[in-house]
């Protein structure tokens, strides 16, 4: 039972891997929505290792590509604090 480790705010690495496993998240309603918010709603699509919130907007950073694929496939559309993604 170790510590549960929290995603890093690091989702800027620039290698190809990392840029195709990244999702960015726009028209979020920051003001309402937090980090771990971000983090609840993605983490179901595959394991999270990077979240950066800014203002109206966000980046999850996964493992691999095949999760950030599945994330932008079911929640684009969605209804987050009254926006939509």
């Amino acid at each position: 039972g170790g510590e549960p480790t929290m995603a890093s705010n690091v989702t800027n690495k620039t290698d190809p891997r990392s840029m195709n496993s990244r999702v960015f998240i726009g028209n979020l309603n920051t003001l309402v929505v937090k980090k771990s918010d971000v983090e609840a709603i993605f983490s179901k699509y595959g394991k999270i290792v990077g979240c950066s919130v800014h203002k109206g907007f966000a980046f999850v950073q996964y493992v691999n590509e095949r999760n950030a694929r599945a994330a932008v496939a079911g929640e684009d559309g969605r209804m987050i604090a009254g926006q939509v993604l």
